[in-house]
């Protein structure tokens, strides 16, 4: 059925009566237990899957390959794992440091993966050896000490039941067998890397090429079971979702045989409809051979143009072939990444198999079924008049082989099984030096009960550290398993099958997280479908940078909608679960990809804005000042006296103090500046508009006065005027104090206000008593308008009334309108909004009040006399 090496090692203090192996071999129409026989001191057994019993069909097939008749069929790839065994015993026995004057020999059995005969060999090598009888104590005891096996976990098991009887060290060069009651005591010594690596190996290759939708192909029994369990937690946790899980259909009968083939059919099916464009195959050794029948098998596609996928494959699997699939193609793998056991070829390991030959078998009962199947050949039968098919020389060469026959160089797993041999002559040599060691030990001394010792050789494997011939460190921790690493493989697959190895990584399990896993991806070659791209596999295109996921419901984590980052939030990477919020100090791009820094905003002579402000308020200030100089000069006419001299020049400095208050709001804020900046403007303007209210008041009074018996004589003067003044003036100015004692502004920070700038401002402190000093100020303009409005037609050609109603109407304008404005702008717009409108209704009162007056002083001078007056006075009435 499959080619596997199950190399059990046995060790015996003596080799006197000489065995005879042969004759334990089973009869009857099953192949006998083939034997590789070396006589030694110490005898190191092992038993070999060398073959089984499979028929082929072409039923599902698109190319059907060459059917064979129902026959044998084997994996002759597995012979290396023997040649392994053989060469590290021979180096042994050349070693003089490595048990000294002791021949270390050994028993290789052939277990064709069968239960019983696996049983069977295994208690060969407990039993005496000419009679096969279990426990039977001949004239010196030939008692089993330790084992090498097996390939596969349940061959290993199958020998463990056996084996855990008499406490004989097990050591483990495949798959360890699953076993929910193993205890303490189960002589299990792992010589492959920890599952746990390649889990760990496996989630870093596929986060490194951001894969997460793949497929898993395991093989079915207990071990399949074990890892689909494992990596479905762990793969989940990492972010990787299973576009599907699927067992490898296997059978026991020959009947079973086209069931098989429908199922496998289906599977292909269902990988290659699959978006999943990355599989990860578990299985055994010979699963590959396996996966050689997916381009030959749909129930759907008939096409040759059949879609690759991206192959990981598991230490596990070997790339091997059946030897009915000679002529197959593989091209269906090349490109397929897997994990390895890390091999350092040893010296002179390619020249001991290139002397391999059928012609000198030295106890070698493998090697001429392994010639045959491998090249194709037959070997003449001195009995057979005729002979079938090519005729084997013995004169082929190894290196001529393909490499899914026969490789030259060491594969994983014969490292693995070279490397246990030493460690077991490295833990029986430490046995044999101990100071507690037993006298008479001695080479060719007889001594009773040994049997009794070596239970011991327990304590000397988990002890031993060694570095073997190809300069790696051999030990076991405490739970006897071998630190070792995995490499990273690109699988280079030619036309010819030829097939080459290129490292592309490596997983070592003793140093940092962070460092464990290497890979070069410009060293790997990927199958011609993805045109030497990395190929993409997820459910999902990755969302970009701007946007996050939104898990499809009913659909794995990894389908889902990419949706545009909300407002004032940004996504950075890609597939991110969530958008994150800006920090205060900065704003989302355009893409909402990444955060940009703030700028710092306020309203400075810097810019064109500022700078137009202020000039402003300068020119009006200047031409503010002009006009009280033309008044002072000209201060003895009639029309400066008229309605009160002094309240007019009054008007003119607070109305100089009004432009000038508008400097204060330009600049970045400062302590001083905001303290200064409402409470002067309040009170600067109270007094302006007071005045204003004031002279209405005095033309109006001054009219009514003139009238025969009028009782408003005792009103008139300067001193109701100045009253006025000073009492509105003094609550508008006690509203600003109760401001600045309650809750007086500050320069403050706004980062929230404008997305993109930090706005720095003047905070009124409580808004409240900011609109208090508006609706105070609104109120006397109220009040001037009202008054002057209802003066307007007073007949006297220097009554201001009129020109008080139409700056007063200025004046309200502006100020209602500012309001809202105020209300709806940010930032330093909200400062030019208040500048614009102290600058707009100063200006207006300056204008409609002081124009005309300015008008008749400067181009109308002739008007400006008591003469002129009186007699327009006169035609007037």
């Amino acid at each position: 059925m499959v080619a596997l090496v199950i190399l059990l090692l046995e060790l015996y203090p003596y080799m006197v009566c000489q065995a005879h192996i042969a004759k334990c071999r089973l009869q009857g129409p099953h192949r006998p237990l083939h034997i590789y026989h070396q006589p030694g001191d110490f005898i190191i057994g092992g038993i070999v899957s060398h073959g089984g019993f499979l028929s082929t069909s072409a039923k599902f097939m698109e190319e059907p390959p060459p059917v064979l008749p129902e026959e044998l069929v084997v994996v002759p790839k597995a012979y290396q794992h023997i040649l392994a065994m053989t060469f590290a015993v021979k180096e042994i026995n050349g070693c003089s440091h490595i048990l000294p004057n002791i021949t270390l020999g050994f028993h290789i059995y052939d277990s064709y993966t069968n239960a019983r005969k696996t049983y069977l060999a295994t208690l060969i090598l407990l039993s005496k050896l000419e009679k096969c009888v279990p426990n039977y104590v001949c004239d010196i005891e030939n008692n089993l000490t330790g084992v090498i096996g097996g390939l596969d976990s349940e061959i290993s098991f199958y020998v463990a039941t056996i084996l855990d009887i008499y406490k004989i060290p097990q050591l483990i060069y495949g798959s360890a067998p699953v076993m929910n009651d193993k205890t303490p005591g189960l002589p299990f010594y792992q010589l492959t890397p920890q599952e746990d690596l390649q889990y760990q190996g496996t989630i870093s290759l596929f986060l490194h090429f951001k894969w997460t939708w793949i497929g898993v192909i395991a093989v079915d029994n207990d071990n399949g079971e074990r890892f689909v369990h494992t990596v479905v937690q762990l793969f989940s946790q990492n972010g990787i979702c299973f576009a599907f899980t699927e067992r490898i259909p296997t059978f026991s009968f020959i009947s079973e045989f086209d069931d098989m083939l429908q199922q496998g059919a289906k599977l292909r099916d269902k990988i290659m409809s699959s978006k999943a464009n990355v599989v990860v195959n578990y299985g055994d050794s010979y699963s590959m051979a396996l996966f050689k029948w997916l381009p030959y098998l749909s129930e759907h596609d008939r096409t040759n143009n059949v879609k690759s996928k991206v192959w990981i494959a598991t230490a596990e699997i070997e790339f091997t072939s059946f030897v009915y699939q000679r002529n197959w193609d593989s091209g269906l793998f090349n490109g397929a990444i897997s994990f390895e056991i890390h091999v350092s070829d040893p010296p002179e390991f390619h020249e001991y198999v290139e002397h391999r030959n059928p012609s000198n078998t030295d106890g070698d009962g493998f090697i001429r079924d392994f010639w045959q199947h491998a090249f194709d050949c037959v070997f003449p039968n001195i009995t057979a008049d005729q002979v079938e098919g090519n005729i084997c020389t013995g004169e082929e060469r190894l290196e001529n082989l393909p490499g899914s026959f026969f490789e030259m160089s060491m594969t994983g797993h014969s490292y693995t099984i070279y490397s246990a041999v030493y460690a077991m002559a490295h833990a029986l040599h430490a046995m044999s030096t101990s100071r507690h060691r037993h006298r008479g030990m001695a080479y060719g001394e007889r001594v009773k009960n040994q049997n009794q010792r070596f239970w011991q050789l327990h304590h000397f494997l988990r002890s031993i550290s060694f570095n073997n011939t190809a300069g790696d460190v051999v030990s076991f921790n405490k739970n006897g398993e071998v630190a070792s690493s995995l490499d990273i493989i690109n699988w280079i697959i030619f036309s010819n099958q030829s097939f080459h190895r290129v490292r592309i990584g490596r997983i070592v399990p003793v140093v940092p997280a962070d460092q464990a896993f290497t890979i070069d991806k410009d060293a790997i070659t990927w199958h011609r479908w993805f045109n030497q791209a990395c190929p993409l596999s997820a459910c999902t295109e990755s969302c970009q940078p701007g946007s996050s996921k939104k898990v499809k419901e009913g659909k794995p984590f990894c389908c889902y909608d990419c949706i545009l980052c909300p407002e004032g939030k940004i996504s950075n990477q890609e597939d991110m679960n969530d958008c994150t919020k800006c920090s205060d100090e900065n704003y989302p791009s355009k893409e909402r990809d990444i955060c940009i820094p703030k700028g710092i905003s306020f309203l400075s002579y810097e810019e064109p804005l500022g700078i137009s402000l202020a000039i402003f308020a300068l020119s009006f200030a200047f031409i503010t000042t002009l006009v009280l100089g033309t008044f002072l000069k000209n201060h003895k006419t009639p029309i400066v006296k008229a309605n009160n001299q002094n309240i007019t020049y009054t008007l003119l400095v607070t109305l100089l103090l009004c432009f000038l208050c508008a400097l204060l709001f330009i600049g970045q804020p400062r302590k001083m500046t905001c303290l200064l900046q409402q409470a002067a403007f309040g009170t600067i303007f109270s007094v302006a508009v007071s005045c204003v209210l004031a002279k209405t008041v005095t033309v109006i009074l001054a009219f009514t006065a003139t009238k025969p018996g009028s009782r408003m004589r005792m009103w008139v003067g300067r001193w109701l005027a100045n009253s006025i003044v000073i009492s509105c003036s003094f609550i508008q100015a006690g509203i600003c104090t109760l401001w600045l004692a309650i809750s007086p502004p500050f320069p403050d920070v706004d980062k929230h206000s404008m997305p993109e700038e930090i706005i720095l401002e003047c905070n009124v402190g409580t808004v409240v008593m900011f609109y208090c000093v508006l609706s105070y100020m609104g109120l006397l303009a109220i009040i001037s308008f009202t008054v002057a409005f209802l003066a307007r037609k007073l007949p006297d050609i220097f009554n201001e009334a009129k020109f008080i109603t139409f700056s007063m109407l200025v004046f309200c304008s502006v100020w209602l309108s500012f309001v809202p404005s105020y209300l709806s702008t940010k930032g330093k717009y909200t400062v030019a909004v208040e500048i614009f409108s102290i600058l707009a209704s100063s200006a207006g009162l300056l204008g409609c009040i002081f124009s005309p007056k300015c008008y008749i002083i400067l181009l109308r001078p002739e008007l400006n006399n008591r003469e002129q007056i009186i007699s327009i006075n006169k035609m007037k009435h």
